[in-house]
């Protein structure tokens, strides 16, 4: 059943980062339980139905959240929970009567994982924001691309998912692990601002080493040094990496550049435009099908660009069953792997309440209660 049998998850439903979590969760084996609003109008910019991949794996129960007994009946799925995972705006769960002093004084080892942009404090606190504004804040957006050019991210990676909803997920994972042993629960305040800022680290280590300049496109690991990206005689692209020197001395040996005088000091910042410009010449004059025969596998650091439709059929990814599909949806496998417990398949997405009469049921309501509970008038 995987690594998370036998933990309950409450989620109130929301968009992007929260669901996320909730899908991790549920790929490791958690029981899921998605409330979602009979009367929601949430602003949602997609509606995404069956083909919500972050809703897998959960079971689904609409109430009308408006009406007190729906929220007595929340309080009682909360009371018999490990976590709680929410991402509305502060102060929301509050006036619903779902907040944290309620639930906790409900369930006191409840872990109640809130997922915001900016957190639950500060100036910001109170308004509206998307991945861009949070990444933008915290620094993590500097670094996504060329010197002169205006910063370009990969859509929602970085912040809601990376800064958000991984941080959530082992917040409320580390908070379980400690209710469990001490009894007590607590609040995870997972803000996005957080979450992408910790991920600059790694980065802010190399930058007080000397070996990152704070000034975007002016190190190794960004901007017009040579490793990046290339486009083929057809239209395709490649990637190059090879950064260590036996590594790109390995990659210009196979480009027929080794002994060009250009690529003796690749370390060299006034050597990196035009190293750039000779490689992107190199590659331009062959299909990407060619690069791939001779440097895929090789210590080369080379892989091509592919679409998530293409790196399903790639022979590695393909080996290790990376991407499939599930009712017609593209999909990737539930990660990371887990040797003794493995994660269970990808699940199916619920409908929206389908599984209200069954949790209901649970809870020792009467079938009058339930009718009534899940009436749509």
């Amino acid at each position: 059943m995987g690594v998370l049998d036998g933990i309950r998850i409450v989620e109130i439903a929301g968009i992007g980062p929260g669901p996320f979590c909730g899908m991790l969760l549920a790929d490791m084996g958690a029981e899921v339980i998605l409330i979602e609003r009979a009367d929601a109008t949430d602003g949602a910019m997609l509606d995404l139905g069956k083909s919500a991949i972050v809703n897998r794996g959960k079971q689904s129960i609409a109430l009308n959240l408006k009406d007190s007994r729906a929220i007595d009946a929340v309080l009682r799925l909360i009371g018999g929970a490990d976590a709680l995972i929410e991402g509305m705006r502060p102060g929301v769960l509050e006036r619903l009567g779902l907040g944290p002093e309620v639930c906790l004084a409900r369930n006191p080892g409840l872990v109640y994982g809130r997922m915001t942009g900016w957190g639950q404090t500060g100036p910001l606190a109170q308004s509206a924001g998307h991945d861009l504004n949070y990444i933008a804040l915290s620094g993590a957006l500097w670094f996504a691309g060329e010197p002169g050019r205006p910063p370009m991210p990969p859509p929602t990676l970085l912040g809601d998912l990376g800064g958000g909803a991984l941080y959530l997920a082992m917040g409320i994972l580390a908070g379980i692990l400690n209710a469990r042993g001490t009894g007590q629960g607590q609040v995870v305040d997972a803000a996005i601002v957080d979450g992408s800022a910790n991920l600059m680290n790694l980065l802010l280590s190399a930058h007080a080493a000397g070996q990152q300049p704070m000034e975007r496109g002016c190190g190794l690991l960004d901007g017009p040094h040579w490793s990046g990206t290339y486009a083929c005689a057809d239209g395709h692209f490649v990637s190059v990496q090879a950064l260590e020197p036996q590594f790109n001395a390995l990659l210009f040996s196979k480009l027929g550049l080794a002994d060009d005088p250009d690529f003796r000091q690749p370390y060299q910042p006034r050597h990196w435009r035009a190293l750039r410009e000779r490689l992107a010449a190199v590659f331009a004059s062959q299909p990407r099908q060619h690069w791939i025969g001779l440097l895929e596998g090789s210590d080369a650091c080379f892989a091509p660009v592919l679409t998530p439709v293409g790196a399903m059929t790639h022979p590695h990814m393909a080996a290790r069953g990376i991407y499939a599909e599930r009712d017609g949806v593209l999909q990737a496998a539930p990660a990371p792997r887990f040797s003794a417990t493995p994660s269970r398949s990808a699940g199916a997405v619920p409908s929206p309440g389908e599984h209200g009469v069954e949790i209901l049921r649970a809870l020792g309501l009467s079938e009058g209660d339930i009718a009534q509970l899940l009436s749509t008038d």
